[in-house]
């Protein structure tokens, strides 16, 4: 929390007990390095990363990037790789067809999705946020880079923000947030394709935009949203938005894999003078750290890693880059600031499997079986067999006794399925009305009325238990309960 107070007096907390206590500016955790002391907006000037980590990195985001392009075209088994269409409540997962009917599975999933946050984030902190989050790899990868490209590095744009409007700065600017609300047109779209289908998109696009109304407006809406995340707000949407930062303290251990500085080879912290040895700085009580803060310019979040682990920290590698190349200016081996543990610096303990790590991982495991045996095992079809509201049982010219219902067949396949009924613990008949063969469309749901005719001789009384068999070309699909009502004995 950002605490905005006067010049004067002078800058003043309270702890629990109502004890005054002075803010210190200078100490990270007492605020925000994106914010100033009266609560302003700091803007980071970020320098231009590079070297092993950022590399592969880039490397990664490119294919990270490139599957979330493909994905709203690529089908497996004629069904999207990912498709959350909400308005049409239907969901497609790697192929699979999900509809709401699949309360359990989605239940069981989003376990899944949090057991393996827990467990992913104790052994690794927070790598998913550095190296998968798409905030941070089209934040980083794309709209940083076209920045570098149209502004120059961090020295030049901090340069440029402060000279005065010309020509030359007003195209500068412009060409760069004309080319950000282009590249965020192009995501935005993207992501909308997974939402409502690629199909959808390309009739949105290629159409008369005065006949989808609707859908242009959610484009261009989804284009101001993500111009205005990549343009301005940036890492605030780590440091605000997402929760992510704010509970991995308590995921995190003492055997969390972080990027960290090793404070035991770099304090205490000192300027390298001209000519000085490191036997002669060790002599002196003097770390390897030369107080360059090469690690806090090139810091995107703008934190000073050498505080420890910090919330803002996305574990993006950049600060390991540029101290391993002021390691290598200075005749020092890489690794003062690297991935380890804090175990691992402190007393040089290696990465090992913890009690915690192992419990979550058992819990992790036992959900993905459950997930996975829910998948396999689900049927084709959903089916509901309900008793026609209102109506009473009818007895028939030949002395039967019908029952009416009203049945609801959702087909959660991407073909149709011609559907039969019938009778699986009692003898009778299953009519269905107004069609002599019964079809559920392909992805969707199909509503019809039956007739039950049953022998007055198997009535048992006011509430007969029934169990329907869903057959689809002779193959058994599920079997559905209700209860067929016949005069009180």
């Amino acid at each position: 929390m950002i605490a905005i107070v006067e010049d004067n007096p002078k800058p003043a907390e309270h702890d629990p007990h109502g004890v005054a206590q002075e803010i210190k500016w200078e100490d990270y955790r007492d605020h925000l390095a994106t914010a100033d002391k009266d609560g302003h907006r700091r803007w980071i000037y970020a320098k231009k990363p590079a070297g092993f980590w950022h590399d592969r990195r880039m490397w990664w985001s490119w294919l990270l990037i490139a599957i979330m392009f493909a994905g709203p075209w690529i089908r497996i088994n004629g069904n999207p790789l990912l498709l959350i269409n909400i308005v049409e409540r239907r969901f497609s997962i790697l192929g699979q067809i999900f509809w709401p009917q699949d309360t359990v599975i989605f239940a069981v999933a989003m376990l899944v999705f949090f057991a393996g946050i827990m467990i992913f984030t104790t052994a690794f902190g927070r790598l998913w946020c550095g190296w998968a989050c798409p905030q941070t790899v089209m934040m980083e990868m794309v709209f940083r880079k076209i920045e570098y490209f149209i502004e120059g590095d961090y020295q030049e744009q901090r340069a440029l923000d402060a000279a005065p409007w010309t020509a030359r700065k007003f195209f500068t600017k412009a060409l760069k947030h004309v080319v950000f609300f282009g590249a965020s047109f192009i995501v935005g779209n993207t992501l909308l394709a997974y939402i409502i289908g690629s199909e959808q998109l390309l009739r949105l696009q290629l159409d008369d935009p005065r006949r989808h109304l609707v859908g242009l407006t959610f484009m261009v809406l989804f284009s101001l949203l993500f111009y205005a995340i990549f343009a301005r707000f940036r890492e605030q949407a780590c440091t605000f938005i997402c929760p992510y930062g704010r509970f991995q303290s308590a995921l995190l251990d003492e055997n969390t894999l972080v990027v960290a500085y090793d404070h035991k080879r770099g304090e205490a912290r000192a300027p390298l003078h001209r000519g000085e040895t490191f036997d002669q700085r060790k002599a002196e009580g003097k770390g390897d750290c030369v107080n360059c803060r090469a690690c806090v310019v090139v810091c995107p979040t703008g934190i000073d890693i050498r505080n420890g682990v910090q919330m803002e920290c996305v574990n993006c590698t950049a600060c390991i880059d540029a101290c391993d190349h002021i390691m290598d200016k200075v005749g020092r081996p890489h690794g003062l600031i690297r991935y380890a543990s804090l175990n691992n610096i402190a007393t040089g303990e290696r990465q090992r499997f913890t009690p915690r790590m192992k419990l979550y991982s058992l819990v992790l495991t036992g959900l993905i079986s459950l997930f996975l045996y829910l998948v396999f095992t689900r049927s084709d079809v959903e089916t509901s067999f309900i008793r026609a509201p209102g109506s009473l049982f009818q007895t028939t010219a030949d002395g039967k006794i019908e029952n009416l219902y009203t049945v609801k067949v959702v087909n959660k396949t991407m073909h149709d399925i011609p559907v039969e009924l019938r009778l699986e613990n009692i003898q009778g008949k299953v009519k269905v009305m107004g069609a002599a063969d019964f079809t559920a469309p392909a992805a969707k749901l199909v509503q019809t009325s039956v007739l039950v005719e049953l022998d007055p001789q198997v009535v048992k009384g006011a509430n007969t238990p029934l169990k329907i068999g869903i057959y689809s070309k002779g193959r058994l699909l599920e079997i559905v309960s209700t209860s067929f009502v016949g005069p009180r004995r």
